[in-house]
């Protein structure tokens, strides 16, 4: 059972049981270099003629090279550019993975988050984090020893102010005999990205579901087994989905055994197939690849996953 079963982009990514896939923004094999960000919109529409379920974009705010990760995002403001390509597509649910509810703060997110669902009702999955990027912190002045209370501090008042005329006291602000306006057209999906700096019965209680990073099958069934038995702890008979992200370099040869790369593998189609299906019995409800370690264009990564792969894990049937 599931509290979003009839919420659109959530019932189209997410059934327990089931694995769909989406991709990870930016659409590019750029690799350690900066993103082009060219042929975005036309490679989401390819994406989502197929029937990949989700967009997932990051919240970065400065280039800082010592990160050992050239994740700049997507180059432009998630939530901007996430409206964006939202306007230019149908169905597929844009995702936050995720917003740093550490470094925002959490009545701005509100408005924003409740103007995109008003605007594209539905479609809207949100993850958040407590965030890890230590450049970001100092740019906007804020301690990045304490991104936990601060996560939680925002969190907890995110969840409050889409009540009607909430009351709410925080060390973030207060609001008292006001109503934040618009509201969401119906509750947004909210999944926790990492661990948040939480415990994970924090967020097996709280979060609707999870997103982790890439590992091994046999290492992530653990973890999926371990949190589910939590979400069944608190939440008897609820389903709350488990996501991850896993970088792919498709190769050429359709059987080609899978090798290690960065966050995730270099394998061929028909390996791919298996290995999902491992990811599927262990519990992975959603995976969206990222396509910057790809030795091939993103255009015919997306065709061939969309023409060989995807009709093994489709959309979920409303």
């Amino acid at each position: 059972m599931s509290i979003f079963s009839k919420h659109d982009g959530y019932s189209r990514m997410y059934k327990e049981g089931e694995l769909t896939l989406g991709l990870h923004i930016p659409l590019e094999n750029y690799q350690f270099e900066t993103p082009t960000m060219e042929k975005q919109v036309e490679l989401s529409q390819l994406a989502e003629s197929y029937g990949f379920t989700g967009l997932w974009l990051r919240d970065v705010i400065l280039d800082d090279p010592s990160f050992g990760d050239p994740a700049t995002g997507q180059i432009y403001d998630m939530l901007i550019y996430l409206t964006y390509l939202a306007s230019h597509t149908k169905e597929i649910a844009p995702g936050t993975a995720a917003v740093v509810l550490s470094l925002r703060h959490p009545l701005r997110i509100a408005k924003e988050i409740a103007t995109i669902d008003q605007l594209f009702p539905e479609r809207l999955i949100m993850g958040v984090s407590s965030g890890d990027r230590i450049a970001d912190f100092y740019g906007l002045n804020v301690n990045h020893e304490e991104r936990g209370k601060r996560f939680l501090e925002s969190f907890n008042y995110l969840n409050k102010v889409f009540e009607e005329y909430p009351s709410i006291e925080s060390s973030l602000g207060l609001i008292q005999g006001s109503n934040l306006v618009p509201k969401p057209t119906k509750r947004i999906p909210t999944m926790i990205t990492g661990y948040a700096q939480q415990s994970m019965e924090w967020f097996a209680k709280n979060g609707d579901g999870w997103i982790y990073y890439p590992r091994s099958p046999h290492f992530q069934a653990e973890a999926i087994e371990k949190w589910r038995q939590l979400v069944e702890e608190y939440h008897p008979g609820v389903f709350k989905p488990f996501s991850q992200p896993m970088h792919l370099d498709l190769s050429e040869d359709p059987n080609e055994m899978p090798t290690n790369i960065r966050l995730g593998f270099r394998i061929g189609r028909n390996r791919l197939i298996e290995l999902l299906n491992i990811y599927k019995e262990i519990g992975v409800n959603h995976l969206f690849f990222a396509l910057f370690d790809s030795k091939r264009p993103a255009d015919e990564v997306i065709q061939e996953l969309g023409e060989e792969v995807l009709p093994h894990f489709p959309a979920i049937k409303l």
